[in-house]
Order: structure tokens, then sequence, then C-alpha cells
């Protein structure tokens, strides 16, 4: 791969220079808005920054998401066509996504078709690119004003126009690299899944195991309250919890005067804490390492086994098995959709088994490593993401010469 021999001055905002034989063009001349209204066999489909442009029933099984369907009137619907774009009311957050289906999307949403013969898979990254992004959201005060992106925004940020070829090799290329990084995560995930499998093995053995008893969880643990004692200029950090057993998150720091009415408490390293909404959805985790000193509300229970009693860890293992799920749901009670009050009161009176404390300290042990994993992984996903970003950025733009890449054969 060889860098080009010259660049130009674009005359564009975003981009102040590309390749000398490259063209740019003012946006609303390459695309146009499709203002076509749905036709009566059309497929309602959704715009998602995860996965673009897919049918609206597809995304609620991605998503196992147990609310309604909407079905909008048809006037309101806009017609799209595979090839389009489609400009969402967030597209200013990661960008203008690509469509790959024939049917129709809300009216809050902008269809884009191209004029002019252009090669979809180099706008799909261009438009998707930190720098575009970046130019997208300098056209207006979206984040403050709570705007959406409409086509008077689009038209602003003029784009780079590659010869046909180029956008071709250029798609190709970033094509191959980025299922290259992908594949390397899903084999981590792989394994992952793989040390999720033996941690059932292990807990159910246990389970079976003669010596195992059966055993009150609030006789075995205890609800741990760590106040904070609240001043109004400090800052604090508040955690959430992922559903499906995908961890705890970090959100955005807060001053105590700003975190509302809600009684707040420190985590610690080992706890166990369990979402007071979504429990019952697998929203519950260990304390790592990396959320020492973190804060949680009150609508967050907080969790430690007895001391020689029962292990921590072996408590978050159990309540991750198919029991466990069983016990999170019967003390989940609501009909408010997804939100089901965790009744800590009833769950802590709920009998477990507990095999002894070699089993458990087995079973601890098997945790650590799946935690040491999927934190490794966690790392790994940023760096590759950061890669990618920085690689999509560099192609896109003229910074790479793709051309010559050896595995673009056709």
């Amino acid at each position: 791969m060889k860098k080009y021999q010259s660049y130009k001055k674009t005359g564009l905002k975003w981009l102040d220079e590309v390749p000398s034989h490259w063209e740019t063009s003012y946006s609303k001349w390459l695309f146009g808005d499709r203002k076509e209204k749905a036709r009566d066999n059309d497929e309602q489909l959704t715009a998602s920054q995860k996965y673009g442009v897919i049918p609206q029933s597809e995304f609620m099984d991605i998503e196992q998401q147990s609310v309604t369907q909407v079905m909008l009137n048809p006037e309101i619907l806009k017609h799209v066509e595979p090839g389009d774009f489609v400009i969402s009311m967030r597209s200013f957050q990661g960008g203008i996504e690509y469509c790959e289906h024939r049917g129709c999307v809300s009216s809050a949403y902008v269809p884009l078709y191209a004029k002019k013969e252009i090669h979809p898979a180099y706008y799909r990254y261009l438009f998707k690119s930190k720098p575009y992004i970046q130019a997208l959201q300098a056209t207006s005060n979206l984040v403050r004003d709570g705007q959406a992106l409409r086509f008077n925004n689009f038209i602003q940020v003029d784009l780079p126009v590659p010869p046909i070829s180029e956008q071709v090799a250029i798609g190709k290329f970033l094509d191959s690299e980025v299922r290259r990084l992908n594949e390397i995560m899903i084999e981590k995930k792989r394994l992952l899944g793989l040390l999720k499998e033996k941690r059932y093995s292990l807990v159910k053995s246990a389970i079976d195991d003669p010596g195992t008893k059966h055993v009150r969880i609030g006789y075995a643990a205890q609800q741990v309250f760590r106040p904070i004692d609240r001043k109004d200029q400090e800052l604090y950090e508040p955690i959430g919890l992922y559903n499906r057993g995908r961890g705890i998150f970090k959100k955005e720091k807060t001053k105590g005067v700003d975190l509302g009415d809600s009684s707040f408490f420190y985590i610690e390293e080992g706890d166990l804490v369990l979402s007071g909404q979504f429990a019952w959805e697998g929203a519950v985790a260990i304390v790592t390492k990396d959320f020492e000193g973190c804060v949680s509300s009150h609508r967050y229970p907080v969790l430690r086994g007895s001391e020689g009693e029962l292990n921590t860890k072996f408590l978050w293992a159990f309540l991750s098995t198919r029991d466990g799920d069983f016990i999170l749901n019967e003390n989940s009670r609501g009909s408010a959709g997804r939100n089901r009050p965790l009744n800590i009161g009833s769950l802590l009176k709920e009998k477990i088994p507990i095999p002894s404390m070699k089993l458990q300290r087995r079973i601890a042990n098997h945790v650590d490593l799946e935690i040491k994993l999927f934190q490794e992984i966690l790392q790994s996903e940023k760096i590759m993401e950061e890669h990618k970003q920085a690689l999509v950025s560099s192609a896109v733009t003229g910074k790479i010469d793709v051309r010559s890449y050896k595995d673009l054969a056709a």
C-alpha cells in the first residue's frame, strides 16, 4: 500500500485536502431527499446506529424487546429503496445509516437517494466516519437545542468524490479490514461463551453435591448500605447495570446537588449489585476494581455473602442460572412493561442451594477467570473501535492509498 503522490486543497469546511485526482461536490448534487409516500406493501423499517436500517420486527427480536410494535399511519411514512441512506433524528451522534431493504420509514427520518453514480460502500463508510460526523454536528446547535438532523443540515456538508473505481477499492478494503477485526472479537467472545457454559456446569454439579444445603438468602447474605455524606459541589460517579448479564457501566459524574432525591451508597469490589427494575432481565453483576468508589442509588440493592457461609461470586453464579433467573422473576412483579420492581425483602426469603465452601471457591475462581476475560474483551473492543475509526477516516478522506491493496482482487 503506497501513499498518494500529491494532494489538493478541497475548499470543504471540514476536510482540508484530498488526493489530487479526487473531485469534491455539493452534497445536494450527489443526493436528493426522497419524498415518496409509503407504498401499500412496504414493510416498516427502523433506523438504528447499531444495526443500520432494518425491519422493525427484526429490531425488536434482536433487542429482545417485549413492547408492542408501533405501526404508524401509512400516510406519514416515507418509501425507501435498497441503496438509500437514511438521516435519523440522532444522526449527529453516529452518522447516517445505510439501507439494504425496500420498505418505509417514519416521516421523522429523511431518506436520501443517489442522483449520480456512486459506490454505496464508500459513502456508507464516509457517513459513519468521525470527521464527517463532526462536520454534521457543526451545522447546528443540535445537542443543546435538542433538534433533529434534517436535510438542510446534510446539504451544508460538501462531499469528496473519488473516481468510482477508487470508491469500490476503498469499500472493499474497509470491508476486509473491518471483517478481520470483527472476527478477532468474535473468537474472544466465543471463548467467553465457553467459560459461561463451564460455569453453568460447575454450579449444577455443586447443587447436586450430597453436602449441599438449602438456606434462605437472607441467612447467608446481607444487604449492604454504605451511605455517602453528600456534599453539593463534590463529584460522584453513579453506576447502572446492563441487562442479560452484561455487567456494570459508569454514568456521567454528577455533583451532589444534582443527584436528585435518591439515596446513594458507595459500592466496593466484590459486591453483588442488582437492578431494582430489571433484575428479572439479568441485570445483576459483581463489582470489579474498576468501579471501586462509585455510587449506586437505593434502586440498586447491594448484597454480600457472609464470610465462611456464602461466597458472593457463587451467589452471582447461581442467580445467572435458569433456577436463579426463575427466582429473580418470581420476586419481580409489576405490569409497567419492562419495569418490574424487584422485591428485595421477598428475594432474601428465598431458599437457594449452598454447597460447601470448597465448591463455592472453585466456582468463584472460575468467575474470576470470566471477569478477567470480559474486561480484556471490553478493552480490546475499545482499542479495536479506535483503530477501526482511524482506519475508516484515513481511507475515506484519502490519507491512505488502497488502490494496490493485495486483497482487492475481484
